[in-house]
C-alpha cells in the first residue's frame, strides 16, 4: 500500500460539525473541464507559448495562473469515467476497474477487436454501497467534507455510475446540491433552442440530454452559461452562511458536439479559423468566462483570501489527426502526441492550476508529478479533515499539498500507472488494449495484444518520438516488473486471446 502524506491538521473526524462565521477552513472550488487538452488555452504549460496557445483566448485562466501555481506535469486517465471515478474515490483506475466510459446499466461501451476477448471491467461504474454487479464500491472525499460541516455543491457533468445504479447521481456521493449531473458523460447539445436535448413535450431525445435546466429552454442561453448562473445562485444562498463550501464546477464543455457559442464564434472566424476551429475556440472561451464569473463572485461576495480554486481537465483533448480520426480537424495537442483515449502524453497530460492564497506562491509553477487520484487526499488536507483509510477501500492518491507549500516533490520516486485494456473507438498511437507506467523521467507503454513495449524519456522527449526500448533494455525490464506487480496486486483487468482463451501476458511476462 502506498505511503501518503499524514494529515497533521485539526482533527474533525467524520461526524457532522457546526461551522461559524469565523470558521477558518477554506472554501474550495474544483473547476473541472471535460476533454480539454494541455494546449487548449492561452496559458502555456510548457517552456514557451506555442501557436496553439496563441489561437485561444482564456484571460481568466491567465488570471488564475497569476494568482496560483501551474502544474506542468499533471495527469489524469485517457477517458472521462476512469478519471472521475479516481477523483471521487482516490483509487487508481487499475484498482477500481472502471477502465472505459460508462452509460447504460450492464452494457459495455467497448467496441469489438478481432481476435481479442475483452475483460469484464466495471461497466456500471462506482457505487457507495455494495450489491450492484460489475461495480467498484468506494468512499467519496465529498461525503467526508459534508460530514465535517461543508456545504457540498455539484454543478454539471457527473459520470460516476451507469443509469439505474446507486452511484448514478451526485447525491449518493455526499453532494447536498446537484445541478444537471446524471449518468451521461456528454451532452446532446449546448443549445437552449433545442432545450439542451429535449423535445417540445419535455422528453429527452437521447440519454445525453442535460437535465434540470428547464427554465433556460428557448432563452438563447448556452449551456455553459446556464450552469454558471446556477452555480452562482447556489453560492449566493450558501456562500455566506458561515459554513465553508465545496463547489464542484464540472462543465460539460468542451466535449462534443462542437456547437458554436454565439458570444465568441465570430471573433475567431475573423481571425481566420475554420468554422469548426472557431466553434471549438468559442467553447473554450465560454468555459473561461465561467471561470472568471466564479472568481468575480469570490472576490465580491466570498472570502478571496480564504478560497482555494483548483482548475483541471479530466483527460486529454480530442485531437483530430487525420491519420487516426475522421472528420475536419479542429484541435491538436502538439507538441504532445495523440489525444483522448491514448496513453501517450496527449491523452493523459492536463492543464492544472491551484490558487491557495497565503499557502501557494502566486505566479509560480511546479514540475512535480500529480495524478487524478491525488485530489482525494489533497482536498481533505486543504479542508483540515482528518480521515482513516478503510483497508477494504484503499486510496492510491498522495496529497499534493506539500508541492503547493514548497514547490518541491518528495525525493522518493513514485510509480504512476494507467490501465486501458479496452477498445474505446478510435485507432491510433497508444490507443486501446494498453497499460503504462511513469517513474521518474521514464515512461513505458505496453500493448497487451502485441506484446510491444515503448519507452520514452519524457523530459527529453515530450513528443514521444524517440522510442528507447531497444537501447535501454534494463529500464524496460525494471518498469515491466514494477507495472506487472502493481497490476496483479490490484487485480487489474487484461484482455485475452480469442484463439486460445488465454489472457494476454502481463508486461513482466514478455521480453
Amino acid at each position: 500500500m502506498r505511503q501518503r502524506q499524514l494529515l497533521h491538521l485539526i482533527c474533525l473526524g467524520v461526524s457532522t460539525v457546526s461551522a461559524t462565521a469565523a470558521d477558518p477552513r477554506p472554501d474550495i472550488i474544483l473547476f473541472l473541464v471535460d476533454d480539454m487538452g494541455w494546449q487548449d488555452t492561452s496559458v502555456s504549460f510548457a517552456d514557451s507559448k506555442t501557436g496553439y496557445n496563441n489561437a485561444y483566448h482564456t484571460p481568466n485562466m491567465e488570471r488564475l495562473a497569476a494568482k496560483g501555481v501551474k502544474f506542468t506535469q499533471a495527469y489524469a486517465c485517457a477517458i472521462s469515467s476512469p478519471s472521475r471515478c479516481s477523483l471521487l474515490t482516490g483509487a487508481n483506475n487499475a484498482r477500481h476497474r472502471v477502465t472505459n466510459w460508462t452509460l447504460r446499466r450492464d452494457q459495455s461501451t467497448d467496441l469489438h477487436r478481432e481476435g481479442i476477448i475483452l475483460p469484464q471491467w466495471n461497466i456500471n461504474g462506482i457505487s457507495p454501497v455494495a450489491g450492484t454487479p460489475m461495480t467498484y464500491v468506494g468512499d467519496s472525499f465529498v461525503e467526508r467534507l459534508r460530514r465535517a460541516g461543508y456545504h457540498t455543491i455539484h454543478v454539471g457533468k457527473a459520470h460516476f455510475g451507469a443509469m439505474g445504479t446507486p452511484g448514478e447521481y451526485p447525491q449518493a456521493w455526499g453532494f447536498e446540491t446537484n445541478i444537471a449531473g446524471h449518468a451521461a458523460g456528454g451532452l446532446a447539445t449546448y443549445l437552449s433552442e433545442l432545450n439542451y436535448g429535449h423535445d417540445s413535450d419535455g422528453h429527452p431525445v437521447s440519454p445525453m440530454a442535460v437535465p434540470g435546466l428547464e427554465k433556460y429552454w428557448g432563452s438563447g442561453t448556452f449551456v455553459t452559461e446556464a450552469l454558471t448562473r446556477e452555480a452562482l445562485h447556489t453560492l449566493d444562498s450558501v456562500g455566506t452562511s458561515g459554513h465553508p463550501y465545496f463547489l464542484y464546477m464540472s462543465h460539460y464543455a468542451v466535449h462534443i458536439p462542437i456547437d458554436r457559442d454565439p458570444r465568441y464564434y465570430d471573433k475567431y472566424i475573423a481571425r481566420g479559423l475554420t468554422p469548426k476551429e472557431a466553434a471549438y475556440a468559442s467553447l473554450i472561451e465560454g468555459m473561461d468566462k465561467s471561470l472568471g464569473d466564479i472568481m468575480d463572485w469570490v472576490e465580491s461576495n466570498g472570502r478571496p483570501d480564504n478560497t482555494v480554486i483548483i482548475f483541471m481537465s479530466d483527460n486529454g483533448g480530442l485531437a483530430t489527426q487525420p491519420e487516426w480520426r475522421d472528420g475536419e480537424p479542429y484541435t491538436q495537442n502538439s507538441p504532445l502526441r495523440c489525444g483522448k483515449g491514448s496513453l501517450l502524453e496527449g491523452g493523459i497530460r492536463e492543464p492544472m492550476i491551484v490558487c491557495w492564497p497565503g499557502v501557494a506562491d502566486p505566479g509560480t509553477s511546479t514540475d512535480g508529478i500529480v495524478m487524478i487520484e491525488d485530489f482525494f487526499p489533497s482536498i481533505l488536507e486543504m479542508a483540515g479533515v482528518a480521515w482513516t483509510e478503510d483497508p477494504a477501500r484503499p486510496v492510491d492518491g498522495i496529497s499534493f499539498v506539500p508541492l503547493l507549500r514548497t514547490g518541491l516533490q518528495a525525493p522518493s520516486e513514485r510509480d504512476l500507472i494507467w490501465n486501458f485494456p479496452n477498445v474505446w473507438g478510435n485507432d491510433g498511437p497508444g490507443i486501446n488494449l494498453a497499460t503504462a507506467i511513469r517513474r521518474g523521467p521514464w515512461k513505458m507503454i505496453y500493448h497487451y495484444d502485441t506484446g510491444e513495449k515503448e519507452l520514452y524519456n519524457i523530459p527529453d522527449d515530450i513528443s514521444e518520438l524517440n522510442d528507447l526500448s531497444a537501447q535501454k533494455p534494463e529500464i524496460v525490464k525494471d518498469l515491466s516488473e514494477r507495472l506487472g506487480r502493481q497490476l496483479r496486486a490490484v487485480s487489474a483487468d487484461r484482455p485475452s486471446f480469442e484463439s486460445t482463451g488465454n489472457p494476454c501476458p502481463w508486461p513482466d511476462e514478455t521480453d
